[in-house]
């Protein structure tokens, strides 16, 4: 069965050896989506990945980087709802069709996603510290009573980014495009919800483990991590609900917990 008002689109970024294992995920799915590829960075083994699975491929000719091409692969959607699967990861097979089940409940979504959980070192698991505060942080939502309320949102956005960016579901005609700012290079995702959470609509939240975001050395979450490049943008962030004082305080402890995506 096929699910034509939903699409994936993978964003593919040069040649990631875990490009295929999202694909066959996505391919997989109980209820089945459309399947678009975007890329800023052609060749040949995208290429073979889009011909071998019957994948149409969108370059984007214009500026290259993240969050340009996430809004490119958004503008390329025909469908009501998309997800930006990220090349490194994996989609439970039940993934779409517990996110329709959830909508048919739902007036006005703007965001649909899930708890998550991690593969670390070719292994998944959802026995992470960070996990399980993202877990917490994220209880008020679990139900359908807040999932409208923008004060609850954003009470849970003022302490941190607990929404898994690769698991959301966005309702393309309910949210703002492009969605994404250029500025930052690892809160890009953190920031579009914040900017969602003032909007009138509802966060659906699913508290079951629908997605697996791969955790190695050259994604770019680590790479930022590397060169401390994240603790300014968090702090930014916090300045969007915080006075600069109480800011810095929480960004202490927020920092803290960054040693999670750390695989030593």
């Amino acid at each position: 069965m096929k699910a034509s008002f939903h699409t994936f689109v993978i964003c593919a970024y040069k040649e990631s050896e875990y490009l295929e294992e999202c694909i066959q995920s996505l391919v997989n799915q109980t209820l089945r989506s459309e399947i678009i590829m975007v890329t800023s960075t052609p060749n040949e083994y995208i290429e073979m990945m889009s011909k071998k699975y019957d994948i149409p491929l969108f370059v984007n000719e214009g500026e290259g980087g993240i969050t340009q091409d996430w809004n490119f692969g958004l503008s390329k959607v025909e469908t009501k709802l998309a997800t930006i699967a990220h090349q490194d990861d994996v989609y439970d097979e039940h993934y779409t069709e517990e996110f329709v089940k959830r909508l048919k409940h739902t007036k006005k979504p703007l965001i649909i996603f899930s708890d998550y959980g991690e593969i670390r070192n070719g292994e998944k698991t959802t026995d992470v510290p960070m996990l399980k505060i993202k877990r917490f942080m994220l209880f008020p939502l679990k139900g359908r009573l807040f999932s409208g309320s923008r004060f609850v949102r954003r009470r849970i956005l003022s302490m941190g980014d607990a929404i898994c960016c690769p698991s959301v579901m966005y309702a393309m005609k309910n949210i703002p495009q492009p969605l994404f700012q250029h500025h930052y290079r690892c809160c890009e995702d953190w920031e579009a919800w914040e900017k969602l959470s003032k909007l009138r609509g509802d966060f659906i939240y699913i508290a079951k483990p629908l997605m697996y975001h791969r955790i190695h050395e050259e994604s770019t979450t680590s790479k930022t991590l590397e060169d401390g490049g994240r603790i300014g943008e968090n702090y930014e962030m916090f300045c969007k609900f915080w006075p600069g004082p109480i800011a810095k305080l929480i960004n202490r402890f927020y920092t803290k917990s960054e040693d999670s995506n750390n695989l030593e």
